[in-house]
């Protein structure tokens, strides 16, 4: 009976580490508008945060609005949210208050993949974008704030209530992946490493390690572009 009772703990820990999955090449695929598709993420946040920086790349023909990272609370739907109201727009909402930032005009005008890292401290209350590697002018938001822990967290869609609420209009339709959060503000040498494809410690969220739960038509695929900077560790 006791040899039985330890072989359930060792199946129960091993089921439990699987579930933080290594997504190195794959992709999230949202193919459709939705008001239920989203991807849930966990993440181990226990003490109210001061300062983050969140890391994605995404690929997506839209033009109307979308939300891609929804931080939620009980008290507070838009606790944080990266939204992409314009093509030529990002957007970060903090304690339901936001700033937005104007992208330089392209050289290259076809779409395709862009890489960001936002991030926020509370210290000084400013906000970084930075695109493709490159900084923009950073901006000024919520100083001396911080961010409940108690949070759902979902990829694609905009939280109107906590853990829900999502309006069609303003889902994600295209590909994500590469996700990351930080509980501090990354460095310009940290950016770039992130940017080219080194995985850095100490992250809240982990696309190589990612703890997450896929509701609605979404679909985890390869990706159908290698990294142009191979594997990296």
């Amino acid at each position: 009976m006791e040899a039985l009772h330890l072989f359930l703990l060792i199946f129960a820990g091993l089921a439990g580490s699987l579930a933080q999955e290594d997504l190195q090449q794959k992709v999230f695929v949202f193919p459709v508008e939705s008001n239920s598709a989203a991807v849930v993420l966990t993440a181990p946040i226990s003490q109210p945060l001061t300062g983050f920086t969140i890391c994605l790349r995404h690929y997506s023909l839209l033009t109307r609005e979308y939300g891609l990272f929804s931080y939620a609370t009980r008290k507070l739907d838009n606790q944080l949210l990266v939204f992409k109201p314009k093509p030529n727009q990002y957007r970060l909402y903090l304690g339901a208050v936001y700033v937005t930032f104007i992208l330089p005009e392209k050289k290259d005008s076809k779409p395709g993949w862009e890489h960001i890292c936002m991030s926020w401290e509370s210290a000084t209350g400013l906000v970084a974008l930075w695109l493709d590697g490159e900084p923009l002018p950073r901006m000024g938001l919520q100083k001396g704030y911080s961010i409940s822990p108690e949070a759902s967290i979902v990829l694609g869609q905009d939280q109107d209530s906590f853990g829900g609420g999502f309006v069609v209009s303003q889902s994600y339709v295209g590909e994500i992946k590469d996700v990351y959060m930080w509980n501090r503000v990354l460095n310009a040498d940290e950016v770039g490493l992130v940017f080219s494809d080194y995985v850095l410690s100490d992250s809240l969220i982990n696309w190589r390690a990612l703890n997450y739960e896929i509701k609605g038509y979404i679909v985890l695929q390869p990706s159908q572009t290698p990294s142009p900077y191979g594997v990296q560790s």
